[in-house]
């Protein structure tokens, strides 16, 4: 089994332990932001190597910490990621990459570095297909169970105001994905 298929595993074993209560930051969810890391990488000219591997490490381990906690759960999930890291046989600079790229998904999203923006358009991907209001119900169904907000009125006042204030950050995302987002900003006014 090569590395990666290695962490692949160990990720989604413990990811069959999320709550039931999170529709939206689930399995699924990851493996898609793993999907579209891959593909904006690849559009963003790295199709393999070191930093591909960091990129899908990361994009796996990027909301492990709902395992947890929903508040702040980036850092939770730097915390299993790190507790896992040893047996990855990373040295510290992959390991803070991967660490970094993690953080740098929390919102609001201040990515410094190509991956970082890689990583955060493709946590936010959805945003700007044509899934976006499926994907987004599961979203709204998991803030409501969690008190993020407490009824339609609100939910689309917040994805409003969220949409208005986001933007992508790799040039092929805004090429890609932006003029998708604005159509369906448009939607819901």
């Amino acid at each position: 089994m090569n590395p990666f298929e290695n962490v692949k595993r160990n990720v989604l074993n413990k990811l069959e332990k999320l709550s039931p209560d999170l529709t939206y930051h689930c399995t699924e969810h990851t493996l898609d932001v793993l999907e579209q890391s891959i593909r904006i990488a690849k559009e963003e000219g790295i199709e393999n190597g070191d930093d591909l591997y960091l990129l899908k490490i990361a994009a796996l381990y990027h909301d492990t910490g709902f395992l947890e906690t929903y508040a702040l759960h980036e850092k939770k999930s730097c915390e299993i990621f790190l507790s896992d890291s040893e047996q990855y046989q990373l040295n510290d600079d992959q390991k803070n990459i991967v660490l970094n790229l993690i953080m740098s998904t929390q919102i609001p999203q201040k990515p410094h570095t190509l991956l970082e923006r890689i990583i955060c358009d493709a946590d936010l991907d959805y945003l700007g297909r044509n899934d976006f209001f499926s994907i987004g119900d599961t979203l709204r169904k998991e803030f409501i169970c969690f008190n993020i907000v407490r009824n339609d009125a609100e939910w689309n006042k917040l994805q409003l105001n969220f949409l208005q204030n986001h933007s992508y950050h790799t040039t092929s995302s805004q090429r890609l994905r932006e003029p998708e987002k604005q159509l369906n900003y448009s939607k819901l006014l």
